[in-house]
């Protein structure tokens, strides 16, 4: 890949910095940005203010084993204690903790307690994501108009199916199609299997109570080849970087794909520091970059720009990108920007000992769970404690070694029990739906500025009444299917983590259908600022209680799909 990718001298005075379309970030969303606006013929620049990453050669640890790590992959706990914010992610480890942001290499205020995960490098978060891609359906892009909650979706369901599906169809999930109305069934391969407790979870499920349903997790993990891709070996190795392209990733699939036309100009080390809006032109021109080593800026200039930076540093861009026009921030018209902010509530967890099947077993690490979609206020289910619903990631599986808490960790004896199989055992965790609220918002620092002369975000953003009702719910509905499928020893649990650790960041520039209560149109595109799009977790209305990833793909693929259609009519 590096011999195919442009790199721009940031001192070189010469060259023309000029593109038909700028994207500013190269993960989920940037990176199909990227791809659709490369294969639509147009030249573009991708910018990503981390370090360049090489599918294959620059995933150091991917064929590495347990033993071979200093501390078998357990981080010291002098990094812990320097890190606290990224040690509590559950991927970081010494195998991934080079694709992870240390705390004090961006650091941000906490005005309450919020754990911002980043990844600073070509392809950003798309290499340690879950891999989870469920559909949104109608039952999450009408509920803000239904319940008087934000602001009205400008989308229906049925504009963004063929996008789901058009990005499906290359990104590569696996899947089943279940038939279910609230995560609508999509383009699959073969799905993956469920162990055989979760088989008979299932049935315990499906027999006791009405409209719950456990499926195996649609995910983006290739259970055959796929366009010169994959299949998953099942190492469940996968935030390490994947060197079969056994997942979906900017570097694995939608960079390649956009380098392949020959229109990709990547220049990794640039931090955006604002986007340039001309108010004779009444349009963005360009965009100043500082390069991340120098500390130089510099200027580039194109017809389109795409912000993919990632929720919160979208937010911090376009608050920074100040003029005359938009003293608050570009587009800010309607006072929103930075408002809204969203993350999924993972607090709840819940889990009980299985016995029997103990003449089983299951192949491989499979990289991926069990989901039980969401069955709260859908269909007869109306709930008077809470708005909106939860689903669960459930897993089941046997425990490595048949010992327990009285056996002595060493000798003859404890080293054979490691090598027999352990009991089965099962847990659930909620995923819960966060309300999008005025209150919970990020600003930029009047005083603090990072390394390379930005501002500093300040995090105001909690959990409040309704997220905390719907966890009762969630630890309590679980523990209940435990009981009647006849697991024993059931434990609840409430982590207590603050937002930003489920990682699904969102809001702060979001969609609507007015000017004066959102950032950007149906089409992820600006209100005020017609040739401006934003199409990662910034955009979003609401959060729903489906993992986002894929909703964002699809958004992309879309917006670019009509912002070239409006180029070409000369609309922008």
């Amino acid at each position: 890949m590096e011999e195919d990718i442009k790199h721009i001298n940031i001192s070189s005075t010469n060259q023309t910095n000029k593109f038909d379309a700028i994207v500013i970030g190269s993960g989920m969303s940037g990176g199909w940005a990227a791809k659709e606006l490369c294969e639509k013929g147009l030249k573009t620049l991708v910018l990503e203010r981390g370090r360049n990453v090489e599918h294959v050669k620059d995933y150091p640890t991917a064929m590495l084993e347990p033993w071979q790590f200093p501390h078998r992959l357990e981080m010291p706990n002098k990094i812990r204690e320097e890190n606290p914010i990224v040690s509590r992610c559950y991927a970081f480890d010494e195998s991934t903790e080079h694709f992870f942001v240390k705390d004090q290499e961006h650091p941000y205020v906490q005005i309450k307690p919020f754990d911002w995960i980043r990844g600073y490098q070509v392809g950003g978060k798309s290499l340690m994501w879950a891999r989870w891609t469920q559909r949104w359906s109608n039952l999450d892009f009408e509920a803000n108009a239904k319940e008087g909650i934000g602001t009205d979706w400008p989308i229906r369901y049925e504009d963004i199916a063929p996008w789901y599906s058009y990005v499906e169809k290359f990104a590569g999930i696996s899947g089943n199609k279940d038939g279910l109305a609230q995560v609508p069934d999509g383009e699959f391969l073969p799905p993956m299997d469920m162990t055989c407790v979760e088989n008979y979870f299932k049935e315990q499920i499906e027999s006791n109570f009405k409209n719950r349903n456990l499926i195996i997790s649609r995910t983006a993990n290739l259970t055959q080849a796929h366009l010169g891709r994959g299949p998953c070996q099942y190492r469940d190795r996968c935030s390490r970087g994947c060197p079969f392209g056994g997942y979906f990733s900017s570097n694995s699939a939608t960079l390649p794909a956009a380098i392949a036309t020959g229109n990709l100009t990547l220049r990794p080390f640039s931090v955006v520091h604002s986007i340039i809006y001309d108010e004779d032109k009444a349009r963005a021109t360009g965009v100043r970059v500082i390069d991340a080593e120098t500390k130089e800026m510099q200027e580039f200039f194109a017809d389109v720009i795409f912000v993919n930076a990632g929720t919160l540093n979208t937010a911090l861009i376009l608050m920074n990108s100040t003029s005359d026009r938009f003293p608050n921030g570009l587009g800010n018209d309607s006072g929103t920007l930075g408002h809204y902010l969203m993350d999924h509530n993972y607090r709840g967890r819940i889990s009980a000992e299985v016995e029997g099947f103990t003449d089983k077993y299951y192949y491989g690490r499979r990289p991926t769970g069990t989901y039980l979609p969401r069955f709260r206020n859908f269909g007869s289910d109306v709930q008077d404690s809470f708005l909106r619903g939860y689903a669960y990631s459930v897993f089941a599986g046997r425990s490595r070694g048949n010992t327990d808490l009285s056996d002595q960790p060493f000798g003859a004896d404890f080293k054979e029990k490691l090598t027999e199989l352990g009991p089965w055992g099962i847990s659930m965790q909620g995923m819960g739906e966060h309300l999008p609220d005025f209150d919970n918002h990020v600003r930029l620092s009047k005083d603090k500025k990072d390394e390379w002369g930005m501002p500093i975000l300040e995090i105001d953003c909690e959990y409040k009444n309704n997220e905390l009702s719907m966890l009762e719910d969630i630890l309590e509905s679980g523990a209940e299917m435990l009981d009647k499928a006849g697991f024993k020893n059931i434990t609840k649990s409430d982590s207590k983590e603050s937002p930003g650790l489920g990682i699904h960041e969102m809001g702060t520039a979001r969609m609507g259908k007015d000017p004066k209560s959102s950032i950007l149109n149906g089409h992820n595109q600006m209100h005020e600022v017609k040739n401006v799009f934003v199409t990662d977790g910034a955009c979003m209305a609401s959060s729903a209680c489906q993992n986002p990833s894929i909703t964002y793909m699809a958004l992309t693929a879309r917006a670019v799909d009509y912002a070239v259609s409006e180029m070409k009519k000369q609309n922008i």
